[in-house]
């Protein structure tokens, strides 16, 4: 499953600049591609644009060759499983039964989950290490916990792709970690995600390609090593860095430097 958009404006009333200006990109079916950029670059909105859920202003988004507001609603749910960067949950469920959530594309509002509905629901507690939440009140839950039972949630779905907004915000290491694992091999086995995240680190460790925006426009595009550049990163994020091989890995590795200070301060 692809995600393009060509020459993509969105913009918001009232705002006097557009959101995204002539952002143009692809997702290649099967990879996993990471959206990054400073707060308010127009990541999230890029998200909308390509789900269909956001007007576009002028350009195309499109979902395999499809203008994506074009697709009803349940067939797109059916095929891209999204984990938004944050939801309110307005009434009381268990863990399983949000995550049980995931196949109301293929059950609708009254349908009885059967086993391979039952079997779907097991697997992504599993993946997401939360079986032994399954009883367990959602409200109950730290904030790391509940963002993997969203995460659980869209994998129930058996979607072909995955959309995700910040899905390791909250995590430990050991579940950042596991969750970024499990993208990757979900990728691996041919799935698309397509995913925003703040840590430049990791999206150099896990993404074949990444889109670096800022003020709503794209900066760079490429694999990590042609995107991670000290210079690139330093204008985007007004901060000095250093770009420099990870020992460990061999991904680029960003490190923050301490901003030089007048003398005498």
């Amino acid at each position: 499953m692809r995600f393009t958009a060509q020459d993509l404006v969105v913009r918001y009333s009232g705002r006097g600049h557009a959101a995204l200006e002539g952002v143009s990109m692809e997702v290649p079916d099967g990879s996993l591609y990471a959206v990054l950029g400073p707060n308010g670059s127009g990541k999230s909105t890029l998200l909308k644009a390509l789900l269909g859920v956001l007007p576009v202003s002028a350009g195309a988004a499109r979902v395999d060759g499809r203008d994506a507001s074009a697709w009803p609603r349940r067939e797109l749910a059916r095929a891209v499983g999204v984990v938004p960067q944050a939801e309110t949950i307005a009434f009381p469920l268990t863990v399983r039964e949000m995550v049980a959530m995931g196949r109301y594309p293929w059950l609708g509002p009254v349908g009885a989950e059967g086993e391979k509905d039952r079997a779907a629901i097991a697997r992504a507690l599993e993946h997401c290490d939360v079986s032994d939440l399954a009883g367990r009140d959602v409200m109950t839950l730290s904030g790391g916990e509940l963002q993997r039972v969203r995460i659980a949630r869209a994998l129930a779905q058996e979607p072909r792709a995955l959309v995700l907004d910040e899905p390791t915000a909250s995590l430990d290491i050991r579940h950042e970690m596991a969750i970024l694992e499990l993208l990757r091999s979900s990728a691996d086995e041919g799935m698309t995600v397509l995913v925003v995240t703040h840590s430049l680190d990791l999206a150099a460790r896990f993404a074949d390609r990444m889109l670096l925006l800022a003020d709503g426009r794209v900066t760079a595009e490429g694999p990590p090593a042609t995107v991670m550049e000290s210079a690139v990163l330093e204008a985007v994020y007004r901060w000095p860095l250093a770009v420099a091989p990870d020992p460990a890995t061999g991904t680029p590795r960003v490190t923050p430097l301490r901003r030089s200070l007048p003398p005498g301060a």
